[in-house]
Formats: C-alpha cells, structure tokens, sequence
C-alpha cells in the first residue's frame, strides 16, 4: 500500500471517528435534557478499567456487551419454571422470554419517569445470566454441593456478576459500568418489596462484602445504587408473576378461576392485565420521587398472588417429577468434573468445551471446584442431560405433564 494511500485511509478514519464522537455528544445531549433530576447520567458512568472513547453511550456499550456475550445465548435453553419448556410447549416460557420481559417491563417504567434507559435496559439483559440449568432448583442443588466444596453457596445474583466480571470473553471479562454491575447483583426479586430506595454512595467494597455475606450464608439484602436498578428490581416481579400464572394454565397445573376473585378483581386474572395494573401503580406512586414503590393496597395483593403461585405452582408436586433425579446429576456431575480436573483427564467437557478457551487470569485465579460450579453453572437444561448421559445416569423424562392429570 503507498503512503498517499496509507494517509488518506487514516486520515478518513480519523474524519469518521470525529463524526462519531461529536454526534454521540449531540444524542446524549439530547436525551438527558429530558430525564429526570433523579436520573443517572452518561457522565456518572464509572468502569473499573479506563477505556477509549466509543460511538455508543457507555450504558449501551454495556448492553451490547451484554447482548453479545455467550451467557446471554444461553438463556433460551435454561428453565424459568418448567423443566424442558421448549421441548413440552413452544409457548412455553424461557429464562429468554422472561429476560426479555424484564427488559420491556423496566423500560417502559423508565421512559414514564425520565431514567436512563440503557442503563435500565443493560441491567435487565444481564439480571439473571448467573442462573443455572432448572431454575431455583437447580440453583439450589447447585449451592448445597458448592457448599460441601468449601467455595460458599451459589446464587444466581452473585453469579450473574462473576459471568460478566470473570467468564465472558474468555475469562477476560466485559468491565461494564459500576452502575450496571451494581444493578445485576441488587436486582434480588424474590424479596418483597413495597418500596425501593437507592443507596447512591455504594462503592465496589460494598458489594464485594455483600457477595462474601451471600456467599457464607447470611441474609443480608442489599438496595440497588440507583432508580434505575431499583426499577429492574421491581419490574423483575412484574415480569414472572402473571407470566408463571400463564405457563401453569397451558400446562394444566391450575385453572384460571383457581387465583382468588379479589386478587383477579383488583390486579386482573391475565398476565396483560396484571402487568398494565401494576406498572400504572408503580407509575403512579413513584413519578418524581427519589424511590420506586407500590401503593400499600396492590403491594398486599402482590404479595398474595406471589404466595398463590407458590402453593399452586412453584411447589407442586408434578413440578418436582424429576426434582432427585436432576438433585442427584448435580452432584454426580459436579463429582466427576472435580475428579477430571484433579486427574487431569483433558478428555474431559470441562476441558474441551469450558477450560480450553479460557484466559489466563481466569485459570491462574480460580480453584478447581470454582471452575466446575462456572462450568455446571452456565449450562443449558439440554446440555446437562447429554453430559449426565455420558456418564450414564436414568434419563429425565420430558413428558412430565402429558400423561398426567393429578
């Protein structure tokens, strides 16, 4: 390539990234002219690692990341309530279509309160990357062999951030915002909450004594740093409880006149109708205010449609069928990958297929339980069975509620 040519190429480049920079100004400009004084701002943003400048907003730089990274392609193969959901029903929920619902549900509370929309919208993509194949449960049987390993219990929050921090791009990381990482391990939506008010002086020793807390077993909780993850927090419920309703009435697990008339009265018996009841009140009672609430009278009935669905749906006894089967493959698994990496048996999946790619500052930095709860832990429903095969183990049945009317 001649020089004349080498310049013009370069200088191009330059006039482009120019372009870019000046625009990016003028759009973020524009847009935080209109949010809310409570609103995180493009300027606040706070990354471990300085970097160079980029076209995209650095929230929605995060959110790329996000939507690009392995994890988040793995949501689709991953429980949210019924095992095996893509093979049983199409129509069927995902740990995909829930993400998803997150992410609509909090940036439509978000545009309503003037907040920061990728900001918002990051959080949620990355909220539940950390969950493990077969939902809660599998996180649970996941934590109680973590547990015995000595590297402290397994949550999906606390995992979540490890995945962005430690596994994604080859054990590189993604070093996403403060703001961010802050919203995927605050967003805890299994406490009921009526109110949420952020903690804005949260630093990072913060949330590294939370997760060593979580990990050792206290119950301790922690408020997101800001509106925004306060909003994802909220709208995480939102998002899973009309949905679960909808996914147990397909199934046949319960009927629609089953969740009790007040609740279906005042919050609505379908999931639109439940979702538009409770983002018009979050909406309501939370528009220029420095928290995102409920009012106290639909808090009460969330907080009963949320023990409904306990009773009726996450407890019941045909969704547990292959409840000590999937319980003993965790710990058959976590077992037989331990013993390869002690062996060094590199015919091993978790060196061919998790290890193999993997930088050095993961490698160098993790034991070898750690790396097989990341391993287990990342794995699809469908990938979990093929490795228990391997093994030899009975095969979890996937028709579970076809021929089953009790």
């Amino acid at each position: 390539m001649s020089s004349d040519r080498a310049k013009k190429q370069s200088d191009r480049k330059r006039e482009i990234d120019e372009f870019f920079r000046n625009l990016q100004k003028n759009v973020i400009d524009k847009t935080e002219a209109n949010l809310s004084d409570y609103a995180v701002r493009s300027g606040d943003a706070v990354r471990i690692h300085l970097e160079t400048e980029d076209p995209r907003s650095p929230f929605a730089l995060d959110r790329d990341r996000i939507l690009y990274s392995g994890a988040f392609r793995r949501y689709s193969g991953k429980t949210q309530v019924i095992y095996f959901a893509s093979q049983l029903d199409e129509m069927l929920s995902s740990r995909s279509i829930h993400t998803l619902s997150v992410a609509q549900v909090s940036r439509t509370i978000g545009r309503f309160l003037g907040l920061n929309q990728d900001l918002i919208e990051a959080i949620a993509l990355a909220h539940d990357l950390g969950h493990s194949p077969f939902g809660h449960d599998g996180e649970k049987f996941l934590s109680e062999v973590c547990e015995k390993q000595g590297i402290g219990q397994y949550h999906h929050h606390i995992q979540s951030l490890h995945i962005v921090d430690h596994l994604a791009k080859h054990g590189r990381g993604l070093n996403l915002t403060f703001q961010v990482r802050d919203g995927i391990l605050s967003h805890d939506g299994e406490v009921h909450d009526q109110k949420l008010q952020p903690v804005p002086d949260k630093t990072e020793g913060d949330l590294q004594q939370y997760i060593q807390q979580r990990k050792a077993g206290k119950d301790v909780e922690m408020m997101p740093a800001t509106l925004e993850g306060c909003v994802v927090r909220i709208s995480d419920t939102i998002a899973y409880i009309g949905q679960d309703i909808e996914d147990a009435i397909r199934i046949g697990l319960i009927k629609r006149e089953d969740i009790p008339q007040d609740i279906r009265s005042e919050l609505g018996s379908t999931n639109g109708e439940i979702i538009d009841t409770l983002v018009k009140d979050v909406v309501f009672n939370s528009l220029d205010k420095p928290f995102i609430r409920f009012s106290q009278e639909i808090s009460n009935l969330l907080l009963r449609l949320k023990k409904f669905n306990y009773q009726a749906i996450y407890y019941s006894k045909r969704l547990k069928r292959d409840h000590d089967k999937i319980k003993r493959g965790f710990n058959l698994l976590f077992h037989v990958f331990l013993n390869d990496l002690m062996t060094g048996n590199k015919s091993s999946r978790i060196y061919k297929q998790f290890l193999r790619s993997k930088h050095e500052s993961y490698l160098s930095f993790t034991n070898n339980a750690e790396k097989v709860r990341d391993f287990i832990g990342g794995m699809t429903d469908r990938y979990f069975v093929e490795a228990l095969k391997d093994i030899v183990i009975p095969e979890v049945s996937l028709t579970s509620f076809k021929d089953d009317e009790t």
